[in-house]
């Protein structure tokens, strides 16, 4: 069962008229699922791409190898250009991209810890992005985050006609 921000998130979207498309990694594909849990789904969703392996990011949204050098895959930089570029690959009103650290192994640092989530989305040319923390297990982490992106969605969602 999605968490009520997810059911209260997709209802916005239908209500507006909007479709959205989703860009995961750390996420791996529960956004998605989350979403298409909610009853009438299937007006407001476009699709998913899970882009987990360094070499998703790099190949199918074009991100330059320069930039997850400089900057990690898992970073608010990597986030945003997966954002940008998953409208050219699953168009839609929303877009919205996930990355971070819901497990240890990858790009931490101590300003970077585990648990460590970045969060972009554009709806209709909007930009908006997000950095989160949350502790727990890396279910627990992305659990938290598909909340904190739902609950900022509609937030983000209320002044959209």
């Amino acid at each position: 069962m999605p968490a009520p921000s997810v059911i209260a998130c997709c209802i916005k979207i239908l209500e507006k008229g909007l479709k959205i498309s989703f860009a995961e990694s750390a996420s791996t594909g529960r956004l998605i699922y989350d979403f298409t849990s909610v009853p009438n789904c299937g007006n407001i969703i476009k699709g998913s791409i899970v882009c987990y392996d360094r070499s998703v990011k790099e190949e199918l949204f074009k991100i330059p190898a320069e930039v997850i050098d400089e900057h990690s895959a898992e970073s608010a930089e990597v986030t945003q250009l997966l954002a940008e570029n998953l409208r050219d690959l699953l168009p839609a009103d929303i877009v919205v991209a996930v990355t971070g650290l819901a497990s240890p192994g990858g790009s931490e640092t101590p300003e970077k810890p585990v648990g460590t989530m970045f969060v972009h989305g554009i709806i209709k040319d909007k930009p908006w992005s997000r950095r989160f923390f949350f502790e727990g297990s890396p279910d627990d982490i992305v659990a938290q985050t598909i909340n904190a992106t739902a609950l900022t969605l509609l937030d983000e969602l209320k002044d959209v006609e």
